[in-house]
């Protein structure tokens, strides 16, 4: 048994569990008026209620003292300081710092001017793209842009360009190119006009397999559709840290964007990862964006644990997973320009706690995480809402929705918010067998007839989920949600005493599948793995 699951912190809420599980949502609030009072918190214009989660006052106070027990208020003074929380890497972990006023001080050295450096070069570069300063070969602006990248390099600028849509320019659009598979690339690249588009390839090392291949084939297209090898250097540029390979490929060095290795990916958006960002809603909203995040970081460092909205939110998942038995947890944005949001969640919370080991080395003997997805509302509701309400697995989930929409128009939000309501009321109260009886006897249906209907709609209710409502989705706003979620994410890191910052698991894959290429090239019948990996990569080879 670990020292976590035995600890008194961790057996006091294991036995609260025990005594609060015969208690449904429903009788909760019956019991208290003053319930959403108590078990909601606003930070700036973001609202979280987390009332209909099957806890008590007495709930919080246990969470509190497993989160002081794990020593959570020094690690995260640890992590702002910019000590090397990345122990499996000894790196520190300070993307706090790229939206941060400073200082932040890494090995007694401030990094703050480094930051500042290259968000000015970004600056400069995204105006003078917008504005037509800098063109392609042939003397025309840039209408497109394609980033290259894989995993954070991909993730987070997509999933924010898609958010913050109506701040983009009319004038240059932006395409992502990830996926190793050739249909990514080639179906990006069919409507495309070499003259006028430019390549960010962002690549941390500039050796990213997936990455750099379609880098590869991404400058064979240009050159074949016009571009010339002196070309190279205005339409392709670089986010990465490694000079020598970026001047290889024909990248000019005065167009690479440098980023740090104290930067995780999954956490890259807010440094030069961002340059599409800052391309497409400008370099102004991408400041917006920082300081929303910058504002949530002062929240997360400054406040209270119990009025602190990545703690709260951080420890209901805890809660959730490893007292109540929640598998999977569901993120369902009712407002669909957070379409990407549930993607771009799963690597933050998946890749970074989805760990074997805790930070000591020892096997852990109790959960850190879940499975995450989700949907938009409302097209959820008409997939898999059906086995959220009657399903009998435990599944936790996060509703968010602005309270003002992006695109009015006619009474679309309202409908979509009477949903959004509807549904954490639903899964909370469920109906009981009388309900049911009262409404079909009202209908005048038959006794046999509602006998066999009747187990058909009850519905067991006691499904918790958290609230998240905000204003409107802005530039501000959604870099306060994002940094919520990344400090939530650490703060379970924390608690499970797992480091989130690395991804072995990742590597181990990666590792793989360079040595299976070597024989996917070759003629001979493959023999050296397990016979179902031999089988695959035979058939494979007779059918390619």
């Amino acid at each position: 048994m670990s020292t976590l699951t035995h600890s008194p912190a961790w057996n006091a809420l294991h036995d609260h569990r025990t005594i609060l599980s015969g208690h449904h949502l429903r009788d909760l609030f019956e019991q208290d008026e003053d319930r959403f009072d108590k078990f909601s918190l606003l930070f700036n214009d973001i609202l979280i209620d987390y009332s209909k989660q099957p806890i008590n006052s007495e709930s919080m106070t246990l969470l509190m003292t497993l989160a002081r027990q794990q020593g959570l208020e020094e690690w995260i003074r640890k992590m702002f300081r910019g000590e090397r929380v990345n122990n499996t890497e000894n790196r520190a972990a300070l993307h706090v710092a790229l939206r941060g006023e400073g200082p932040f001080h890494l090995d007694g050295v401030d990094i703050t001017p480094s930051v500042k450096r290259v968000l000015m070069q970004m600056d400069s570069y995204t105006q003078a793209i917008r504005s037509g300063e800098l063109k392609g070969y042939s003397g025309s602006r840039f209408t497109d842009v394609v980033n290259i990248g894989i995993g954070g390099s991909d993730l987070g600028p997509s999933m924010v360009i898609d958010a913050l849509k109506p701040y983009t320019s009319s004038h240059i659009v932006t395409h992502f190119v990830s996926n190793i598979d050739g249909t990514n690339l080639i179906e990006t690249l069919k409507s495309l006009n070499p003259e006028t588009t430019l390549f960010i390839i962002s690549s941390k090392t500039f050796t990213t397999q997936e990455t750099m291949t379609n880098a590869r084939s991404a400058r064979e297209w240009f050159i074949a559709h016009g571009g010339r090898e002196k070309d190279i250097a205005k339409h392709f540029i670089a986010v990465s840290s490694n000079r020598e390979e970026v001047e290889k490929f024909g990248i000019d060095p005065s167009n690479m964007f440098e980023f740090w290795d104290w930067v995780g990916g999954r956490y890259s958006l807010w440094s030069a990862i961002g340059l599409p960002i800052a391309i497409a809603i400008g370099m102004e909203n991408f400041y917006q964006l920082l300081d929303g995040a910058s504002r949530m970081d002062h929240h997360f460092k400054s406040t209270p644990l119990e009025k602190n909205l990545p703690v709260i939110l951080a420890l209901i998942g805890i809660w959730q997973i490893n007292f109540c038995g929640a598998t999977t947890h569901a993120v369902l944005p009712y407002d669909q320009s957070l379409h990407r949001l549930p993607a771009y969640l799963q690597q933050i919370e998946m890749e970074s706690n989805g760990k074997t080991a805790d930070r000591d080395g020892r096997s852990v003997d109790y959960s850190t995480g879940v499975v995450l997805w989700g949907e938009p509302g409302t097209n959820g509701q008409h997939a898999f809402y059906q086995l959220l309400h009657q399903g009998n697995q435990i599944i936790s989930s996060d509703f968010l929705a602005p309270c003002q929409s992006q695109n009015p128009i006619g009474n679309h939000h309202t409908l979509l918010m009477a949903n959004f309501f509807a549904q954490t009321e639903s899964l909370m109260k469920g109906r009981t067998e009388s309900e049911v009886r009262d409404e079909l006897v009202s209908q005048g249906m038959s006794s046999d007839a509602l006998e066999k209907l009747l187990p058909h709609k009850i519905f067991s209710g006691n499904r918790a989920s958290n609230s998240i409502l905000f204003k409107r989705l802005d530039p501000q706003t959604l870099g306060s949600l994002l940094a919520m979620y990344e400090h939530k994410v650490f703060v379970q890191s924390v608690i499970w005493n797992v480091n989130p910052f690395d991804q072995w698991g990742v590597e181990l894959g990666k590792k793989l599948a360079g040595s299976i290429l070597s024989e996917l090239k070759g003629d001979s019948h493959v023999t050296r793995y397990d016979s179902s990996s031999n089988g695959l990569i035979n058939h494979f080879k007779k059918n390619c």
